[in-house]
């Protein structure tokens, strides 16, 4: 054990030495590792970060919840005209269902429309993401409420002018003043703010509750009735606990297809999308994205890795009469062999720790510029000194193969 303590404390000391005497060429030569290592690091990072982001954006939600409506989320086997064909799902088959679907906890009809700028006295928010909703969505959704309540039952199903905001909305409008009670312009009507939610931060795709306002449903159903361009609806289900999502979906099937009057052996007029299918396919976009990281940055390693053999090839070279008087006194070719692994190594880890310094530095700096957190992680940078080690050994073999077949005799005369 002394002895490879000591073949890493002298390795460490050639190694400074290299960098102290041959800086220029020492630092061209850890350019490639410290450049493959930052390449790798940074792409795992940023697609950590995301995948985290948005499974920590998707952890409110049941990952059983469902989504019925007549367009589907990602791709379908139906085609595109048939699906454009489809009728809209409606507030009579929400009651309908929500009445005689057995194996659900809550339904919550929602309704997806235009963007709208909102006013309080001289101010106004612009490009408010407005999300008329029954009363369940707070529930399906847990939705957090900083100030005041959300809308009840009796308030939705009377399409009541309340409004519940978001908190970016509350400073923009308000700033410091309370905004409970307060009347805000929504369609050119008067809304009573009821409650203002938590602050989120940046949401999955940029979207944020943060700066969206959520108003009854049966509100804009009253004022535009249910068939605008600008209005498509959805109906979101979370299932029991513990009810198989597939059972769930099939009653749902068949109690829409009896309602709709679709007979046996025609295809379904609807789509029923389940948030886990929808998880499953991030995960695969995740993979994919590190898999394409890993081959780009694996060019810049293997470069890292040339340019670490070739100073240990000069190193070795420089150093022949040294090898020769350390054989001639005794050392064997497996200290020879060790010394000049170790001293790879640690050339490639100061590259790489270089690499991951830099991805910290600007992890951190994009932290604190963007609403968005990017995470360094322990097992990212376990990855990184593994790869940056796993390098200089790969890089560091055959130089020190080389050293330690030398002829002492040899080697010492070639110093003379």
């Amino acid at each position: 054990m002394l002895l490879y303590l000591r073949l890493l404390k002298e390795s460490l000391s050639f190694a400074l030495n290299a960098l102290r005497n041959n800086k220029l060429r020492t630092f061209l030569s850890l350019l490639g590792v410290t450049i493959g290592i930052f390449s790798i690091i940074a792409v795992l990072a940023a697609v950590d970060s995301l995948d985290r982001k948005i499974k920590e954006d998707l952890s409110v939600v049941d990952k059983n919840t469902m989504y019925l409506k007549r367009f589907s989320f990602g791709p379908s086997d139906i085609p595109r005209w048939k699906r454009q064909q489809f009728p809209d799902v409606t507030y009579d088959e929400y009651e309908y269902l929500k009445g005689s679907v057995t194996s659900i906890e809550n339904m919550a009809y929602q309704i997806f429309t235009n963007r709208e700028t909102i006013r309080y006295e001289d101010k106004s928010a612009s490009d408010v993401n407005v999300i008329p909703v029954s009363h369940e969505f707070s529930e399906i959704q847990s939705l957090k409420i900083e100030q005041g309540r959300f809308y009840n039952e009796a308030e939705a199903n009377s399409g009541n002018a309340v409004v519940v905001i978001g908190y970016e909305i509350a400073q923009t409008l308000f700033g410091s003043e309370d905004p409970l009670e307060k009347k805000i312009r929504i369609y050119g009507q008067r809304f009573t703010v009821i409650g203002v939610l938590e602050k989120q931060g940046s949401g999955m795709f940029g979207e944020s509750n943060d700066t969206a306002v959520i108003i009854p449903v049966n509100f804009l159903r009253h004022m535009y009735g249910d068939h605008n361009d600008f209005m498509t609806p959805i109906i979101i289900i979370k299932p029991k606990a513990g009810a198989d999502p597939e059972a769930v979906k099939a009653e749902i099937t068949q109690k829409l297809r009896s309602y709709r009057g679709i007979k046996a052996g025609e295809t379904d007029n609807f789509i029923i999308d389940i948030l886990a299918a929808f998880t499953d396919v991030i995960d695969s976009i995740v993979g994919t994205m590190n898999m394409v990281g890993w081959i780009i940055s694996g060019f810049s390693l293997l470069v890292g890795g040339f340019g670490i053999a070739n100073i240990m090839f000069v190193s070795v070279k420089e150093r022949t009469n040294l090898i020769g008087i350390q054989k001639a006194l005794g050392a064997k070719n497996r200290f020879i062999l060790f010394q000049f692994l170790f001293e790879a190594v640690i050339l490639s880890l100061m590259g790489g720790i270089v690499g991951m310094l830099m991805v910290w530095g600007i992890a951190q700096l994009l932290t604190s510029m963007l609403d968005f957190e990017f995470v360094l992680s322990f097992w990212n940078i376990l990855i990184g000194t593994s790869l940056a080690a796993f390098i200089g050994l790969l890089s560091g073999i055959l130089p020190a193969i080389s050293a330690a077949r030398l002829d002492p005799v040899e080697a010492i005369r070639s110093g003379m």
